[in-house]
C-alpha cells in the first residue's frame, strides 16, 4: 500500500446515516464531485469501505522519474 488514492464523491449524503456524513467530511469531501488525494493507508481504506456506495475510488502509483 504505497501512494495516494483519489477519491471522489458521487452520490449526495442527503437521506444517509449521520456516521456515513462524518466520514465524508472528514475525508475533506463536502461537494458533490469534489476529489481529494489521500495517502493510501489502512485508516483511509476503512473509511472509503464505510462509504464505498457514495464514492469514486482511483489509485495513483507515486512514481518519481
Amino acid at each position: 500500500m504505497s501512494g495516494t488514492l483519489k477519491i471522489t464523491l458521487v452520490k449526495s449524503m442527503i437521506g444517509r446515516p449521520e456516521k456515513h456524513g462524518k466520514v465524508l467530511r472528514g475525508m475533506g469531501l463536502r461537494k458533490l464531485n469534489k476529489t481529494v488525494e489521500l495517502k493510501d493507508t489502512p485508516s483511509t481504506r476503512g473509511m472509503i469501505t464505510t462509504v464505498s456506495h457514495l464514492v469514486k475510488v482511483e489509485e495513483k502509483s507515486d512514481e518519481t522519474k
